[in-house]
């Protein structure tokens, strides 16, 4: 009797050690915790809201371009960084095929001293990136079937 209990608190032992071990090594229901500055959040929600205004209601694709660009940079992990990706990739694409209302020749980079402006095939290696970065770092966003279709006509994504 005394050989069977012994045997049984060993058996309720290992089974205990064994549960807290697998539940040690769940996986992740959730991603990382992420810090974000209410302040960036709150300066980058207005830009993008910017964004989205010059993009949808004015068709100005190098305004657009610049406020995501400026979030990107300033913000990258701001909580809707994967709607500004698509809208960067989609105004840099808009860009290289002449459309909207301002000329692509107003975008402008500064190196130094000098002044460029970037060519059609240019804008579309930018939207290839933008997008590409969007497919890469964030499978569940929504804009991703919009991002792989748009990726399909710059020739896939970008490795």
């Amino acid at each position: 009797m005394k050989k069977r209990i012994f045997v049984m608190s060993i058996l309720a032992g290992m089974i205990f050690l064994a549960a807290t071990v697998t539940f040690a090594q769940g996986g992740a229901t959730q991603g990382p915790d992420v810090t974000r500055d209410p302040e960036m959040e709150k300066e980058s929600l207005h830009n993008l809201e910017a964004a989205r205004l010059y993009f949808k209601l004015r068709k100005a694709y190098v305004a657009s371009l610049q406020r995501c660009e400026e979030i990107i940079a300033g913000n990258p992990t701001f909580a809707k960084i994967d709607e500004v990706l698509y809208m960067a990739g989609k105004s840099s694409m808009n860009l290289s095929e002449g459309k909207g209302k301002q000329a692509s020749t107003q975008y402008i980079i500064r190196e130094g001293e000098k002044k460029a402006t970037l060519s059609s095939e240019e804008f579309r290696q930018k939207a290839r990136e933008y997008l590409s970065q969007l497919v890469a770092q964030f499978p569940q966003s929504s804009f991703r079937s919009q991002a792989e279709a748009d990726l399909k006509m710059l020739g896939g994504a970008k490795p």
